[in-house]
């Protein structure tokens, strides 16, 4: 009989398992930093460790040109053709749209015909050094997710420099050098990511393979970022926990990955051949058509939210802390020096919140966490790399804060089902819902919820999904011990 109802058990969990297959391994509630407990106090907020989600973050900053005005078509000039550098009758004109290349269409929308670019003045200066920075700055600390990409319209540079910044631009780094020949260009050997390994990730490399001349079918640079996570993670990004349990114990890999700023400096435009065509120096420039950079706002894992406000990115930052990297404690909450999360315990990790100051401190409230119903958990963003955190399995946490912290907030919408926050203290709900945060219908306290009440909640996950974890959870209460 137990057997028997093992492998039914065991059949249910392969079902349920297939179910979860399009979701994360991390389930949250509302907001997948924090879950509600109650305390002598009231309800109020508990939090761990967390962080935004990573996005596109060519949105944000603002670019820089050295010299300024390097662009061309101020004069207007001539250039030659991307695929024929011998047919020299094509235009820039900054006065006329159509015709004009300026600094924006390095980030504005791909896939058009004909493309649109960022375009420089040409090489008409040799033997003068045609060399141009171009400087991304998003005036905030950004944690890099994905590769960056550089895609050019002209070819790809004989030689350039990507460089970072982790103080606003006032003193830069390599992060990589380009080059047809890296010897003779930076006195390097070349390599490639591939040559590298978990211990020497941090190395700065020379590379030759995306410096191969004027060609029209190779335009793109990349510098690898999740080639570095692979060496942690593995070659699919599977193991995230071990790639976020290296960047949590080890400042070096995680300051890798974290800048301010990011500049392109191009030393030297794509020649293709040994020598410098005097007669044709029209065909030497630079063209970049897009740069791609994804990451996040690093927040010191304080912050799940980062608004972009008046040209500013802010982390919103919880676990009471402040600064736009959440990077110290709020006034009369440094009874203990300021932390950044954790990742560490894998998955739900540590808050390492700010606890109140000596003098605010009064008797700790006592907390039993109650865990949300299941009809009420919401699944994590099912096409993120990995997952945020969890919610906390840790044990009743102690908190010293003798002052009833806020039930609700309007502007995180805290209150459920249209209601709204009365004073920071209670919501007030709409008729047909009751409840601290108005989570509950008033027909559920009354016992009359029906098909014909019209107050049926709608569901918040996948009823099937739904209805297979609580008939496994029956299933498990009845088994007892297998006894095999």
């Amino acid at each position: 009989m137990y057997l028997s109802r093992f492998l039914s058990i065991h059949a249910l969990w392969v079902t349920v398992s297939s179910v979860m297959q399009p979701y994360p391994l991390v389930w949250g509630h509302y907001d997948v930093c924090k879950t509600q407990i109650y305390t002598e106090e009231g309800k109020v907020w508990d939090y761990m460790a967390c962080q935004p989600e990573s996005t596109d973050m060519t949105k944000y900053l603002k670019v820089k040109l050295d010299p300024p005005d390097i662009t061309c078509g101020d004069p207007p000039e001539t250039f030659c053709a991307m695929g024929n550098p011998y047919m020299c009758n094509n235009e820039c004109d900054a006065s006329t749209p159509e015709l004009a290349h300026p600094p924006e269409l390095m980030f504005d929308f791909e896939g058009r015909h004909p493309s649109t670019f960022w375009q420089s003045a040409t090489w008409k200066e040799y033997p003068k050094p045609l060399q141009v920075n171009i400087t991304l700055s998003w005036s905030k600390t950004i944690e890099l997710t994905d590769n960056i990409v550089i895609t050019f319209e002209s070819g790809r540079p004989d030689q350039m420099i990507l460089e970072k910044s982790l103080d606003y631009g006032r003193t830069w780094q390599p992060y990589q050098y380009y080059a047809t020949d890296c010897l003779d260009a930076f006195h390097m050997d070349p390599k490639s990511v591939k040559d590298l390994s978990q211990h020497t990730v941090l190395e700065i490399i020379c590379t030759e393979e995306y410096s191969t001349g004027y060609t029209t079918n190779s335009k793109i640079i990349h510098f690898e970022i999740k080639d570095r996570f692979a060496f942690f993670a593995g070659p699919w990004l599977r193991n995230m926990a071990s790639l976020y349990g290296q960047l949590d114990t080890t400042k070096k890999l995680r300051d890798f990955f974290t800048v301010t700023d990011l500049r392109i400096r191009l030393l030297r435009p794509a020649v293709g051949e040994i020598f410098v065509d005097e007669l044709h120096l029209a065909r030497y420039f630079y063209a970049i058509s897009d740069i791609k950079v994804h990451g996040r706002c690093k927040c010191n894992l304080h912050a799940t939210v980062c608004v972009y406000d008046n040209s500013k990115l802010t982390c919103e930052c919880e676990h009471n802390t402040t600064g736009p990297d959440c990077g110290k404690c709020k006034k009369n909450y440094q009874g203990r020096p300021w932390s950044p999360g954790s990742y560490l315990p894998i998955p739900k990790g540590t808050a390492n919140t700010c606890i109140p100051s000596i003098s605010s401190i009064g008797n700790p409230p006592k907390f039993n966490r109650k865990w949300p119903n299941i009809s009420s958990l919401e699944v994590s963003n099912p096409n993120q790399v990995a997952p945020k955190l969890a919610l906390s399995t840790v044990s009743s946490v102690q908190v010293a804060n003798h002052k009833r912290a806020n039930v609700c907030d309007n502007e995180l919408l805290h209150c459920q089902n249209g209601g709204t926050c009365h004073n920071n203290v209670r919501c007030l709900c709409p008729a047909a819902y009751t409840g601290i945060l108005c989570e509950k219908l008033r027909c559920e306290e009354a016992g009359s919820c029906g098909p014909d009440s019209g107050q049926g909640a709608p569901p918040r996950g996948s009823p099937a999904l739904l209805s297979l974890l609580l008939l496994l959870a029956a299933l498990l209460g009845t088994a007892g011990p297998l006894g095999i």
